[in-house]
């Protein structure tokens, strides 16, 4: 995810940024789409629709 290009470097941002990328990365790893992860990243960021569905299914977990 690019860790070393994030300009968060105060404070708690890094800690804060690092949590919620392992967030944002088990919520990919759980879709069972097909594609890899960084696919899956873009396709999330192009579709809504792709999004809302991987958030409906952290709710179901």
């Amino acid at each position: 995810m690019n860790d070393d290009h994030h300009r968060a470097r105060k404070d708690n941002a890094p800690a804060n940024f690092a949590a919620l990328r392992r967030i944002a990365l088990g919520i990919i790893k759980t879709n069972t789409a097909k594609g890899s992860n960084r696919v899956k990243f873009k396709k999330a960021g192009w579709s809504n629709d792709f999004l809302r569905t991987l958030i409906a299914g952290v709710n179901r977990h």
